[in-house]
Parts: structure tokens; C-alpha cells; sequence
């Protein structure tokens, strides 16, 4: 493989300077049109844009469209977690070690990485695998709007690469932690609470219990952890409030011990603990814990194998964030993530891009490919 880092960073760099933050869907579909720009020029593949709603576009390219399985999937997502506007503010900058923007690392490198992966990968080697490239337009945002295409294709592949980026020690992702969020929202009665605060019922108050009640679940041994991130509610220190809201963030690493956090959020619902209180429970996004099967273990070895033939030492986390390999995972397909060059600082103004991991990362991720075509 011909490398050059100028190409690489002359095709990156239109894909950070644009916005393209979850539910953008201008600059979603900006990045949509560039990136099957570069497939439509490869030649060989099928490119289908998918509808995902109000996120906008996802992309679905295939080498053999009619094949009835996928060997290997691959997938990143297009958008970002940044406003309007940052791109002009922070455009992409290099320093010569590392190449800094929005998303610069998560994950416009990675969807980058998989297309000079695929463009040189051997012919003969491309037409031995059944291959699949999904980019989605929400990942940033619990992929809500689409999860269920997702799955559906991932439902036909034998094997799930995620190009997120490697973490900053070089690390791939074996195992991410799950993550549910929920909206709680509290309906009370208003009242004067000077002259009448025995007529109203308050929804904040309803909210304080609620708080103390998720807290008390949290159990950080076993890393399963809630956090109470956002409230509202109330509109003067005069008023009983009749409204309230919580946005709770829950994490887990097992999809049992889950299940019983739902269960026990949907009791609390049902039993409000001032009388006269209305608590309505909306889970917004959930995605399961990404836990090795033996299977993901088998193609972990291989990956091992691919590092020692290419002199890359290959490590393995366990991390906290979640992504699109949590989905396939759950379905019990062997999936592997952190295939994406080298970066750290994600959803910060610190996001970088470690430059000399780009071209052994393209080298790992083509290399595997075809070992599994053998």
C-alpha cells in the first residue's frame, strides 16, 4: 500500500470543516454525498442511501448486493456532537504529530481509515468477501433514528468492525459498557405558597425523592452507575411547582443487572411518593452492554495475529462509552471495535488525531480483511 499523509489529510479535512452535529441534517448529508463520492469512484460498489428520519441520511454500500450474507460489516457514524458554527470556529489544524477539529477522531478518521483500507485492498481478495460499509447519521445521539437498519443488516453478517478510534495507549475495544437514558416528567398542582401551599402539590418535590431514589441504585463496584445529569422545573419561588424534569444517565456493564434498573424505575413510576403527583417515564435510548462472546474472543486472536505479522502490538480495553458495536454485539454477532487510527479528547476542544497511527491502522484493517477472506 502507497501511503501518503497529504492525500489523506487533504480528503480528511473536508469532513471536519462542515457541521454536521446529530440532527444537522445539512451538513449529515454534506458528509453523506462526499463520502459515496469516494465508493462511486472505487468502482465495484452498490451504494443505497437510507432515510433515518429527522438525522437525516445513513449509507448502506455494498460489493455484492445480492448476496445473502455479509462476511464482514463495517461501521462508523457521520455525525458529531458539536453546534453550528464550531467548524468555523476550529477548522481542522495540523501540528505535524497530530491533526486536531471537530471530530477529527470521532469518527471522520475512522470513516476515512475504512475507504483506503477498501481502495487498496487486492481484487481478488474484495471479491472473496461479501462486504458491507454502513454509515449512520446519529450515533452521537444513541443512534435512536437508526439502530433498527443497523440490525437489521447486521442481522446477515458473520463478523462487525467499528472504525471508532483506537484509544491514546493504541488500545482496540473488546467490551464497552451499556447505557440507557431516561426523560422523567412530573406533573403536580400550582399554588400560592404564601397564602395556599396546602393546595398545591409540588413536582420538585416529587423530583428531590426521585433523585435520592436513583442515587441509592447506583452500585459502582459492579459499574453499574446513574446519574441525575439534567432538572427542570418551576416558575417562581412563589409558586408550588406544578412541572418538573429529570434526565437520567444510566451505565452497565451487565444487561442483567439492567433489566433490574428498569424494572425498578418503571415500580417508582407507578408509586409516587406525594399523592397527586403524575410521573410519566419515557426511555429516550438504550443500547446493551458490548461483552466478548467466544466468538468476539476467536476474532480477537486473529486480530492479535494481523498486529505480530505487521510488527503492531495490539492491546485491549474495556471502556465506559458506548457506540454502535454495543447493538451488534447484543445480537450475538462477533463484533470488535476501536479499528480507527490513534485519538483522545472526544467531544472536547482537545480532540486529536495521532498522525504516524493513520497509515499501520489502514495496514491492520486491510490486513484482516484478508485473513478472513482466507
Amino acid at each position: 500500500m502507497t501511503f501518503s499523509l497529504n492525500d489523506y489529510l487533504a480528503e480528511l479535512a473536508p469532513l471536519i470543516n462542515l457541521d454536521c452535529g446529530s440532527l444537522h441534517k445539512p451538513g449529515i448529508a454534506q458528509v453523506a454525498e462526499l463520502m459515496a463520492a469516494k465508493y462511486q469512484a472505487m468502482g465495484g460498489w452498490h451504494i443505497k442511501q437510507v432515510d433515518c428520519g429527522v438525522a437525516g441520511p445513513g449509507l448502506e454500500i455494498r460489493n455484492q448486493p445480492d448476496a445473502a450474507h455479509i462476511d464482514v460489516m463495517l461501521i462508523g457514524h457521520m455525525d458529531t456532537v458539536f453546534p453550528v458554527g464550531t467548524a468555523a470556529a476550529r477548522p481542522m489544524t495540523t501540528d505535524g504529530e497530530r491533526a486536531y477539529g471537530p471530530g477529527v477522531s470521532d469518527m471522520k478518521s475512522g470513516l476515512l481509515n475504512i475507504v483506503y483500507a477498501l481502495r487498496t485492498l487486492p481484487p481478488a481478495v474484495r471479491d472473496r468477501l461479501s462486504l458491507c460499509v454502513c454509515m449512520n447519521p446519529d450515533e452521537e445521539i444513541g443512534s435512536l433514528h437508526s439502530s433498527d437498519w443497523l440490525a437489521e443488516v447486521a442481522r446477515q453478517a458473520r463478523h462487525v468492525l467499528v472504525a471508532e478510534a483506537a484509544r491514546a495507549d493504541g488500545s482496540l475495544v473488546k467490551a464497552r459498557k451499556g447505557m440507557a437514558r431516561y426523560r422523567i416528567d412530573f406533573s403536580g398542582k400550582a399554588a400560592h405558597a404564601g397564602n395556599e401551599p396546602e393546595k398545591g402539590r409540588s413536582a420538585i418535590s416529587e423530583l428531590g425523592h426521585w433523585i435520592l431514589a436513583i442515587n441509592a441504585l447506583t452500585d459502582i463496584e459492579s459499574g453499574t452507575t446513574l446519574n441525575v445529569g439534567l432538572v427542570q422545573g418551576g416558575n417562581g419561588a412563589n409558586i408550588v411547582p406544578a412541572e418538573a424534569s429529570a434526565v437520567v444517565d444510566v451505565r452497565f456493564w451487565d444487561n442483567q443487572a439492567y433489566q433490574r434498573i428498569d424494572d425498578q424505575l418503571q415500580t417508582l413510576s407507578t408509586r409516587p411518593h406525594i399523592e397527586g403527583v403524575g410521573i410519566r417515564l419515557t426511555r429516550e435510548a438504550h443500547k446493551p452492554a458490548m461483552v466478548p462472546s467466544e466468538g468476539t474472543k476467536a476474532l480477537m486472536r486473529l486480530v492479535e495475529e494481523c498486529g505480530d505479522e505487521l510488527g503492531l502490538p495490539i492491546r485491549w480495553q474495556a471502556v465506559g462509552g458506548g457506540s454502535d458495536a454495543n447493538l451488534t454485539a447484543a445480537l450475538g454477532i462477533p463484533t470488535l471495535d476501536g479499528l480507527g487510527p490513534i485519538g483522545a479528547g472526544f467531544h472536547s476542544e482537545e480532540e486529536y488525531l495521532d498522525l504516524a497511527s493513520i497509515e499501520p491502522r489502514i495496514a491492520l484493517l486491510q490486513r484482516l480483511l484478508t485473513r478472513l477472506a482466507d
